[in-house]
């Protein structure tokens, strides 16, 4: 498989990539330490990311891995801090780690889905920025979801929280981009990963049009990182939801209450 050029030089970049242990966001990194970054990968789960280290170390050596909780918002920022003690900066991060919905009831799952998906991600971004915009140079990547931009039903917290995640990317981004600085909010469509398993019955399975691998995901990220675009999106046919439901909102409300399951 032939490897997408990138408009951001990568070749010695520091990058750093969050719930890459499994899934999407392993697939990210190692992509990137593909083209030469340096990649420090992220997640909770230690013997998972020893292993994604070693991948990572076969395509760029300098490469390595840091247990995390992201959730822990203080232990994210000091984390990110020895990354750029360690390397001199951080020119790439990935926010990349989330949660489904969770299970519960009252408020606390919603903090729950907030912690990690929302306020991680905004954690970091704010705690990388201020060297970027001193050297005038890098890019903050943050994975949100269609659901953000086109709730369904049975995803309040989920939804919200990806919502939340773009809005305050998209805002963001006239604030930084004059420093040089890049911000992105990835929408990778339904990609087959260890959160979404439960809807692998192909009863269940999303249309083929919205449907992506984790390989195109990763190739569009190397495609788009640093670009013009704040939206880097996997499956541009999306954007028509939120067109729908804002034209026709009892129609699209219909449709969405006839695929609910019973």
């Amino acid at each position: 498989m032939s490897t997408p050029s990138s408009r951001f030089p990568l070749a010695g970049a520091i990058a750093v990539v969050t719930g890459a242990s499994s899934g999407l966001g392993r697939r990210m990194a190692t992509e990137l330490a593909l083209h030469g970054a340096v990649v420090t990968a992220v997640a909770r789960r230690r013997e998972r990311l020893e292993q994604v280290a070693d991948e990572l170390r076969r395509r760029s050596a300098d490469s390595g891995y840091a247990v995390c909780d992201v959730s822990d918002t203080d232990g994210f920022v000091a984390l990110l801090r020895e990354v750029e003690d360690e390397h001199g900066r951080i020119d790439v991060l990935v926010n990349d780690a989330g949660i489904g919905e969770p299970e519960g009831e009252g408020l606390a799952p919603y903090r729950k889905v907030m912690e990690t998906n929302f306020f991680a991600p905004v954690a970091g971004t704010l705690a990388v920025l201020p060297g970027m915009r001193a050297r005038h140079h890098g890019a903050v990547v943050n994975v949100s979801s269609d659901s953000g931009r086109a709730p369904t039903p049975g995803e309040a917290a989920y939804s919200a929280s990806k919502a939340a995640l773009s809005a305050f990317t998209e805002a963001l981004s006239f604030e930084v981009e004059r420093d040089g600085v890049h911000l992105h909010v990835l929408y990778p469509g339904w990609v087959p990963t260890e959160m979404t398993q439960p809807e692998r019955d192909a009863r269940r399975l999303p249309p083929k049009l919205v449907r992506r691998t984790d390989d195109q995901i990763a190739e569009l990220l190397i495609r788009g990182l640093g670009g013009p675009r704040l939206e880097l999106d996997a499956t541009r046919i999306a954007r028509l939801a939120p067109v729908g439901r804002a034209l026709f909102p009892r129609t699209y409300r219909r449709g969405l209450r006839a695929a609910m399951p019973e």
